[in-house]
């Protein structure tokens, strides 16, 4: 396997980044323990997690899998922003929550050091000097190594980077999109702002829900099991279109002809597109895990990715996987 650079950082890390969702949620501690094992006994040494994920038990199950010492193999990021109390001050990326929310991070992960520590979404109603001033801070304690952002528009990442040239903060190394083959709008300004500036990609939803995997069928109801079904009438169940759909089978025999799964090609695609590092996959189960894990030693050929540029062209889109931006003002035509 060829690990890869951390944006413009000397950390390497594997071309895949296990997420963790789905922990303590869909899937249950012990299954996602072993996710978490078998993941790393594969060469993955890549974790990404959150506070907000099950109210924290995401977090605690990955530190409780880590614990056995194989902490230090692992180059773990978490998240901060989302809402996690009653309280006014229990979320954003204010200083008063960002240092409450980052020792709370620690304790539940069992370490003293978060490796990728990322502001989940934008607060515009607070200054980014407030937000990179307490990051900056939190690196110089030793409790984060390195800092970045999760699905911000381009102008803001750009932002941040002025800002913390200007203060002598720290500096984002890495932005978390959502990126898949029927949401392709990054590639307008985040993908070359990225490549520009040396930050590494990080695109969440490659499978596009599993829309891209197969787990939908046209005229079929949806599997019992799917996130259309368990989160039915969220945003998540509404990334799930008929349009989406109907590419998904236009996808296929590409995949078949090429001897894999729908969810390998998939992740491939997205591996191997300009500017990413690692994309995350969330599998809830080991078996989805196995599939997608010899993807680490595939390579896209020029072929495939002007095949599947005939099913959504560069960027463009046919499915929303930025519905949970605020900042997005662009409907995609369902």
């Amino acid at each position: 396997m060829e690990y890869r650079s951390l944006g413009a950082t000397g950390v390497k890390v594997s071309p895949i980044c296990l997420g963790t969702m789905n922990f303590g949620f869909a899937t249950l501690e012990a299954d996602s323990i072993r996710i978490i094992h078998a993941a790393l006994d594969a060469g993955v040494n890549f974790i990404d997690t959150a506070d907000v994920y099950s109210a924290g038990e995401s977090e605690r199950i990955v530190g409780k899998a880590l614990a056995n010492g194989r902490r230090h193999q692992v180059v773990l990021a978490t998240k901060v922003h989302f809402k996690m109390g009653d309280g006014p001050n229990d979320q954003g990326n204010s200083r008063l929550h960002v240092l409450r929310a980052c020792d709370d991070s620690l304790r539940r992960l069992q370490t003293d050091y978060i490796d990728l520590y990322q502001i989940h979404r934008p607060s515009p109603d607070i200054p980014v000097e407030e937000t990179l001033s307490v990051l900056t801070d939190l690196v110089r304690a030793g409790k984060v190594r390195y800092v970045g952002c999760s699905t911000h528009p381009a102008w803001m990442v750009m932002e941040a980077l002025a800002v913390s040239e200007r203060r002598n903060y720290v500096r984002y190394v890495t932005e978390q999109p959502p990126y898949n083959l029927l949401d392709r709008r990054i590639e307008n300004e985040l993908v070359p702002l990225c490549l520009r500036y040396g930050i590494g990609l990080l695109p969440w939803g490659p499978l596009a829900h599993g829309v891209l995997g197969g787990r939908y069928l046209n005229n079929a109801p949806h599997p019992a099991d799917s996130r259309a079904v368990r989160v039915a009438g969220t945003v998540y169940a509404d990334r799930i279109t008929q349009r989406s759909i109907e590419a998904a089978e236009r996808f296929a025999p590409l995949a078949r002809a090429r001897g894999l799964t729908l969810g390998q090609l998939a992740l491939l695609w997205v591996k191997d597109q300009p500017g990413v590092t690692a994309p995350i996959i969330g599998p809830r189960t080991l078996e989805q895990l196995s599939e997608l894990l010899p993807v680490l030693e595939m390579s896209l050929t020029d072929e495939d990715r002007a095949a599947c540029d005939e099913i959504n062209p560069p960027g463009t889109a046919i499915a929303d996987f930025h519905n949970t931006a605020d900042w997005m003002k662009m409907k995609v035509n369902v």
